[in-house]
């Protein structure tokens, strides 16, 4: 495995104001000594991840963009059914795995499969392109949810399973207590994380159409479903500080642009004005 998300540090959740600091921000990628800083792993980490959406970067983009942003990100997901399209896909997959960043084709890509009952050809990709993560979603077409956590079991016997909740339908607009059960039931179905749909807009599932966080419906899932295990597709800078705030620097985030890494760590880390003062001594 590329990174251990198969295995979860498991800590009590607690608000950003409640500080875990550490004197000095020793990292093997900082340029500076900084006191009073956030305690952030180096990689790999199973907490605190970056995942970045890939729309299309060529492979000279790819190599730009881990020598700038490599040792920050820990998954790309290579966008809806981009890789179908992806001229040198595996070339470009080895480019990344050279770097040590997990790949995973997109939700939509499975749902492609799934709603022409053809799983045992995605099984086949899997094996052809030497896949260690997908993700198993509905947000493009309805799935029995017991169906959709077999789909789960079954995979997670392979590869390491992200699973996807929440729909592309603005209209399917669900109760906190659902989020919930489908997330509960997912992870115990074999899936190492949940992620809360989002698109790469920001304006579906867990946010409202422009963009504001549904605060009560992710405030509700953290008092069930542990922090570690669900990734927030956060592609808005407000998105992203409102979690960093919530949860803490090492909360999980997708759906990030390729150009976004740097700013969101530095955010993480509290370089960034709308930060700044969040790990400061009082």
């Amino acid at each position: 495995m590329t990174i251990g998300v198969c295995h979860f540090f498991h800590t009590n959740f607690s608000y950003p104001l409640k500080k875990s600091l550490i004197s000095s921000y020793f990292w093997r990628n900082m340029n500076f000594n900084l006191s009073q800083m956030p305690q952030r792993d180096a990689k790999p980490r199973t907490h605190g991840l970056t995942m970045v959406m890939d729309k299309g970067l060529s492979i000279n983009q790819v190599k730009d963009f881990i020598d700038i942003a490599g040792p920050y990100t820990d998954v790309v997901k290579f966008g809806f059914g981009t890789s179908f399209v992806t001229p040198k896909l595996k070339e470009k997959m080895q480019v990344y795995k050279d770097a040590g960043i997990a790949i995973y084709f997109g939700g939509t890509l499975f749902e492609a499969f799934a709603i022409r009952n053809e799983l045992d050809t995605y099984e086949g990709i899997i094996k052809e392109y030497s896949l260690e993560y997908i993700e198993v979603s509905d947000g493009s077409m309805d799935i029995d949810h017991k169906v959709k956590c077999e789909y789960i079991s079954r995979f997670a016997k392979q590869v390491t399973v992200l699973s996807e909740v929440g729909s592309k339908d603005t209209t399917n607009i669900m109760a906190p207590y659902k989020w919930i059960e489908l997330m509960q039931a997912e992870l115990d179905a074999g899936s190492s994380y949940v992620i809360g749909e989002a698109r790469e807009s920001g304006t579906v599932g867990i946010y409202r159409n422009d963009g504001e966080v549904r605060q009560g419906l992710v405030q509700e899932i953290l008092t069930k479903i542990p922090e570690e295990k669900i990734i927030w597709e956060a592609p808005l800078k407000a998105q992203q500080l409102y979690f960093l705030k919530l949860v803490g620097p090492n909360v999980n985030l997708g759906n990030i642009a390729p150009s976004e890494v740097i700013p969101l760590e530095a955010m993480r880390i509290g370089l960034r004005g709308d930060t700044f003062h969040l790990y400061l001594d009082k």
